[in-house]
């Protein structure tokens, strides 16, 4: 195979993002690559030296012209635009590309964060006692405890748990420590003993599925999946819903946008500002309350 395959490349590049991105990352840029390879090899491409912007755009167009959602095809490009740095970078072409494309403007998904009474009655709704009951309980509390995301969770070890905080991972690699509630550490407390008859020898993940290996990202989706319909929570419930509840909740009573940021692991405050969403009226009544020049005379 010649040192230009696309599929040669294609492997070399992924190979080296390994070295500095998420393994979620590298999987999504993996899949992208591998549908751009095989456009490529339909139209008789199979040289990275021949990649242009012509090729990229027909693929991008097919992609959506088959209904690929616009944070996908956008998430396609930016796949794209890597390999195509690298390919600049290891001296295979003269310019990306795919610098001069653009793909249609992403949606703002904001979704629906679960009312505070509601969720609360579903965390509070006994389990049945079994070691996978302890276990999902504890995923549960955890999660919106800390706002994790699923591959942070999925992720945890025994020894990233210690002294009332959680030490996690997330995107770009990037560390931080987040605090451990009362009632998520109770949940791990009656966790444990059973995690440690599930867990095979030398196990280090924190969450086990019944073989005693870690519980993968689909396991734990289609967890909660069962919870909520079995402890009849009136929606669904997936684990960005509790990510994003736990902000809506804890912005709602702080009013700490900064902080919520810094829980959250955003390196932006604009991303938290459009995950994030406050009942108006709240914030209303907060203004009202609190700027000098919005109260009211009490003779009015």
């Amino acid at each position: 195979m010649s040192d230009v395959a696309l599929d040669r490349q294609i492997k070399a590049f992924l190979g080296a993002m390994e070295t500095h991105s998420s393994p979620a990352t590298v999987d999504a840029y993996r899949r992208d690559l591998a549908a751009f390879a095989a456009f490529a090899a339909r139209r008789g491409v199979d040289d990275v030296c021949r990649l242009d912007t012509p090729l990229v755009r027909g693929f991008l167009g097919a992609e959506r012209s088959r209904g690929l959602a616009p944070r996908s095809l956008a998430r396609r490009r930016a796949a794209l635009s890597r390999f195509g740095e690298y390919a600049v970078a290891e001296g295979l072409l003269r310019d990306n590309p795919v610098a001069l494309l653009r793909t249609p403007k992403q949606p703002d998904h904001l979704p629906r964060p679960v009312d505070v009474d509601v969720l609360s009655r579903f965390l509070d709704t006994p389990h049945d006692g079994t070691p996978l009951g302890r276990r999902d309980q504890a995923m549960l509390e955890l999660f919106y405890t800390a706002g994790l995301r699923l591959a942070e969770l999925a992720a945890l070890n025994l020894a990233d748990l210690a002294a009332g905080r959680v030490r996690v991972t997330g995107k770009g690699g990037k560390p931080r420590q987040m605090p451990v509630g009362r009632r998520a550490a109770e949940a791990l407390a009656n966790w444990y003993p059973a995690r440690d008859e599930l867990a095979g020898a030398g196990e280090p993940a924190l969450f086990v599925g019944q073989r005693g290996a870690r519980l993968g990202h689909r396991a734990i989706q289609k967890r909660l999946a069962k919870l909520a319909l079995a402890r009849g929570l009136p929606e669904h419930l997936h684990p960005h819903r509790l990510r994003h509840s736990f902000a809506s909740h804890l912005l709602e009573s702080s009013q700490d946008l900064r902080a919520v940021q810094e829980l959250l692991g955003h390196a932006n405050l604009s991303t938290t500002q459009v995950y994030t969403r406050l009942d108006w009226q709240h914030l209303a009544e907060s203004y009202d309350a609190a700027h000098p020049r919005a109260r009211r005379r009490h003779s009015e």
